[in-house]
């Protein structure tokens, strides 16, 4: 089975948010499968492992978008060094740039590259049994498959949509159908949702079968998508839900080379201790008090906003007898109020921007990882710290509903109801009481170090889904 996965991001090769870990994991367990041949195709950036690595080109061609012919390189990555085949689609103007986002004419890079691609394999007469289409951003593929004449010869082929998150669906005016490749005007329907163009409607409208990335997350669509839920109620017959997983191999505490001091099961206590104590070094905390952490971005969906109101309650409330540490960037006016706060308190640590290796070390070192999600649909974070022996703090929502249960019902760690600073204060309070609790915190360690969210078992209901 051949299967192409599509998407703005993956890791190592480019990376914003959760997406990019899947796409950069899901595709190499695929292939640990008989039978299975998983590639990803995304655009060309100009990042440091695009530099490092080398590509042949595999095509070259033109495509027309409105009255422009934009050139269309796809380079293939010789060394097959992630365990699948990468190809990067270039075309130059628009796909030839530093990052994935943030751009004033992004619909029509997203438009282009889900063109070039499709021209690319119709080209070269490439027909996969599968395109997974990963969000909104490639969301208009299965319509272009059946509908522009220009790729009928991959017509039929099966398509995937996953909606890693409902909350961005991508919508356009309807000036940007001249961009789009030539297709019949009685099939615009097809792109319509509430009188624009919306690729996340489109593609749960065309796509053969979509799936949410947690059962928790499905369910909530049914109610919640941003005015789409009666559309994903319409086609509920064709709906899954999929747990992400995460990759061990780059998220293992033993040979994390990210890590100051390397542990395992058996000296785990000793090994976050170690690391604790250097991080705690580096940024001035000290390493006799519980470690809570944030990594993220700054965004209301992640409850970035009720981060200045937990930091100022929870060390007001303790008297200090806590060390905050937020590693991320976002919504200026948060970068703002935080910092002012790291000015004023020596326990609160904060790091703007994303640096890898530096989560790494914070979920080795950290007892605690608070998030208080207003959305997750399935949230990596908490398992990356679970992996790392850090007990989650987490909102009851989405994913975070299926992969950390209470501890008062024998759960891995602590969950709040309201996204609120004040229900978020209150569950750090109930884990500085687990914290003291000697035994009981060096259980949840052990315990947690042992959960199974490898790709493994996701990767097998992902082929069951492709299968069907």
């Amino acid at each position: 089975m051949k299967i192409f996965n599509l998407s703005m991001e993956c890791y190592p090769v480019a990376k914003v948010g959760g997406l990019a870990d899947v796409v950069g994991a899901l595709p190499k367990y695929l292939n640990k499968i008989d039978g299975v041949e998983a590639s990803v195709i995304m655009p060309w950036y100009n990042k440091p492992f695009v530099h490092d690595h080398s590509f042949e080109i595999v095509f070259d061609g033109w495509i027309h978008q409105s009255h422009h012919a934009f050139q269309v390189q796809v380079m293939k990555e010789r060394g097959k060094t992630l365990g699948f085949d990468l190809y990067l689609v270039k075309i130059p103007g628009l796909l030839d740039r530093d990052n994935p986002y943030g751009y004033w004419d992004e619909s029509q890079q997203f438009l282009a590259f889900q063109h070039g691609v499709l021209h690319w394999l119709t080209a070269m007469k490439i027909r996969p049994d599968v395109l997974h289409c990963h969000d909104y951003h490639t969301g208009l593929v299965p319509f272009m498959i059946e509908n522009c004449p220009e790729f009928s010869f991959l017509k039929g082929v099966k398509t995937i949509g996953t909606i890693h998150n409902g909350e961005y669906q991508g919508q356009m005016k309807w000036d940007m159908l001249n961009y789009f490749p030539w297709f019949r005007g009685d099939k615009v329907g097809l792109l319509d949702w509430d009188g624009y163009i919306n690729p996340l409607a489109t593609m749960l409208k065309c796509c053969h079968a979509f799936n949410a990335v947690s059962e928790g997350y499905l369910q909530e669509l049914f109610q919640s998508l941003k005015g789409l839920e009666s559309l994903v109620q319409q086609e509920h017959s064709k709906a899954y839900g999929i747990i992400n997983g995460i990759d061990t191999e780059v998220w293992n505490p033993e040979t994390d080379a990210f890590l100051d001091f390397n542990f395992g099961k058996k000296n785990a206590l000793e090994g976050k201790w170690k690391n604790k104590k250097e991080l705690c070094e580096e940024y001035g905390l000290n390493p006799d008090l519980p470690l809570f952490s944030f990594i993220g971005r700054f965004a209301v969906e992640k409850g970035a906003d009720l981060l200045p109101e937990i930091v100022w309650k929870s060390i007001q409330q303790t008297y200090g007898a806590l060390n905050i540490m937020i590693l991320g960037s976002g919504e200026k006016h948060v970068e703002h109020q935080l910092s002012e706060l790291s000015y004023s308190y020596s326990n609160f640590a904060l790091d703007l921007g994303y640096k890898e290796y530096l989560s790494h070390k914070i979920y080795a070192s950290s007892d605690f990882l608070l998030m208080p999600s207003r959305v997750e649909p399935c949230g990596l974070n908490q398992m990356y710290a679970m992996r790392y022996g850090t007990v989650p703090v987490v909102r009851y929502t989405g994913g975070l509903r299926d992969t950390v249960q209470d501890i008062s019902t024998g759960g891995s760690g602590i969950n709040f109801g309201s996204a609120t600073a004040e229900d978020a204060v209150h569950a750090m309070h109930r884990a500085l009481h687990i914290y003291h609790e000697n035994g009981l915190m060096d259980s949840l360690v052990h315990s947690n170090m042992n959960y199974d969210f490898s790709w493994e078992k996701s990767a097998e209901k992902y082929l069951e889904l492709y299968e069907k």
